[in-house]
């Protein structure tokens, strides 16, 4: 993975295209710290269990401001610290990159409008 993703926005950069495109690697939840270990109950399982309130996602390119570590977590890793970026979050983001308002609304199956994102604000640290 750290080569394929090296290459690709190092060529997307050399290229001039990295403004143009945005490249987005993006995990669903965070892992414990240590194999065997569930987080802080003590219980043994039989890998690194899941922690749902951190996860990360790497973004380059787009048009965004680079170079930036955006968030913290506590000392194990587990919990967002401070005001957290929720999924939602990083998808206002790129609807923004492709010039999608994210306020906008779309019809439901009856008709009635239907926001695309409950929470529409971009990562302001990147646009």
């Amino acid at each position: 993975m750290d080569r394929g993703l090296h290459a690709l926005v190092t060529d997307l950069h050399e290229r001039g295209l990295d403004p143009d495109v945005a490249v987005v690697v993006w995990g669903e939840f965070g892992r414990t710290p240590k194999v065997g270990r569930d987080g802080g109950t003590g219980n043994r399982s039989d890998g690194p269990d899941h922690w749902t309130e951190a996860g990360f996602a790497l973004i380059a390119g787009g048009g965004l401001r680079m170079g930036q570590a955006i968030g913290a977590t506590d000392g194990r890793g587990g919990r967002p610290r401070g005001s957290a970026n929720r999924p939602q979050n990083v998808l206002a983001t790129l609807y923004h990159v492709l010039g999608i308002d994210p306020h906008a609304t779309l019809p439901d199956l009856t008709g009635r409008p239907m926001y695309l994102l409950d929470d529409p604000e971009p990562i302001r640290e990147l646009v």
